[in-house]
């Protein structure tokens, strides 16, 4: 469980064509399909913020929860020059976190379910997620599929820039097939005041479920209507899907 060091200060202008609204109107359609409406949600590694703040700006309650507390101070950060507030933020590990209750809706965002490397780590989350959903309450997260891990990831190298110039990321991938991690190598580099570049250098791991593992780890949880979508507008998925977008609801 890494928590972006080097990349929170660049995180969110290295993902600007991340369109959290799409995603946020996603979630509100799972919601009434599910047949809820949730009066507190929790976001589960929330990061910098960016799908807490726009589901806080759509009226919702919300808990934000990330290990990273750079990443956390970036939440923080935005939230009160965004001029809101009321949103608690709380650093805790995916595998361990506590609640003051429970919510109506958990939703996760951008593969932090791949980040759960270790042997039995998935069951530690799902449980969790399942003992603070209130009955019926739904759990959405979106994983990279098998497919992008070996196509995409692999063995690739690629280089993000912001459009400016003032960040690049350098990203080197190594992908075990056998064990499904995949290692990524991150060396970022940022334009100082006086035109020179920092450099900082930063190793991340995720690991490949497939859909038979996260469907079981889900019943094992608890969770029932279990459904698997290919993209935002509840496609079905294909071979080639990069992101599989997975519905549950608890059922206690």
């Amino acid at each position: 469980m890494k928590s972006y060091e080097a990349l929170s200060r660049v995180y969110d202008r290295l993902n600007g064509e991340v369109d959290y609204a799409a995603i946020a109107d996603f979630y509100e359609k799972a919601f009434a399909r599910y047949g809820v409406r949730p009066h507190l949600t929790l976001d589960l590694g929330c990061g910098t913020g960016s799908m807490t703040l726009e589901l806080a700006r759509r009226g919702y309650d919300m808990i934000g929860v990330d290990a990273s507390a750079e990443m956390l101070s970036k939440a923080y950060e935005r939230m009160w020059n965004g001029g809101q507030s009321g949103i608690l933020f709380l650093q805790q590990d995916m595998r361990a976190f506590e609640l003051y209750g429970t919510v109506g809706a958990v939703v996760s965002t951008l593969d932090c379910v791949n980040y759960l490397t270790g042997d039995g780590d998935l069951d530690k989350c799902f449980s969790l997620v399942h003992n603070y959903l209130d009955p019926d309450g739904v759990f959405l997260f979106d994983v990279n599929t098998p497919y992008k891990f070996k196509h995409v990831y692999g063995d690739n190298a690629y280089i993000l820039e912001e459009e400016d110039g003032s960040a690049y990321c350098g990203w080197q991938n190594d992908f075990d097939e056998e064990s499904g991690l995949c290692r990524f190598l991150l060396s970022v580099f940022t334009e100082e005041r006086d035109g020179r570049y920092a450099r900082a250098d930063e190793e991340q791991t995720e690991r490949c479920y497939s859909r038979e593992e996260l469907t079981g780890a889900l019943e094992r949880a608890g969770f029932s209507e279990i459904a698997i979508f290919g993209d935002l507008h509840f496609g079905a998925p294909t071979e080639t899907t990069e992101r599989w977008y997975i519905a549950a609801r608890c059922k206690k």
